[in-house]
């Protein structure tokens, strides 16, 4: 337990109450639940989306961090075309009713990806390749409301 917790950045807080905790502190210790059994998949739908920008960008990169260290396979459900980019090697567009596969992209660009590839053209290229699946997917009919890294 104490070295999930230390895996999360949370081995100060191994007292506290849930009521004590940040809304990003209290999706770290979410995260330490997940690999408490030393999974080799995490399934992860949209754990983000309700926090700040700061918390959701330093979660990114630790997220990005303990994938790395453990060799996790991490299927990350998110709304945002930046968040699939960041994250993903790969990005699955998904579209609604019924829920199907529209377009797939592989991200391929190094790792660790920092603040700076954020900003850069290559990255900027990527987002508007996923950026145009979803618009593509809406102009045929498609209703494209998820994207999945």
């Amino acid at each position: 337990m104490d070295e999930v917790l230390k895996l999360v950045g949370l081995e100060k807080f191994d007292r506290a109450l849930p009521r004590a905790l940040s809304g990003g502190m209290q999706m770290r210790a979410s995260i330490a639940r997940g690999l408490l059994t030393r999974p080799d998949l995490l399934l992860m739908d949209e754990p983000f989306g309700a926090l700040d920008e700061i918390t959701r960008h330093r979660l990114d990169a630790d997220l990005l961090a303990l994938w790395k260290q453990r060799g996790l396979t991490v299927v990350f459900v998110t709304h945002s075309i930046h968040e699939a980019v960041f994250l993903s090697t790969r990005v699955v567009v998904m579209a609604a009713r019924p829920g199907r596969v529209v377009e797939e992209f592989t991200i391929d660009e190094p790792y660790p990806r920092s603040a700076d590839f954020m900003v850069s053209e290559r990255f900027a290229a990527q987002a508007r390749r996923l950026q145009d699946s979803l618009l593509r997917a809406s102009q045929t009919g498609q209703d494209a409301e998820e994207v999945s890294a």
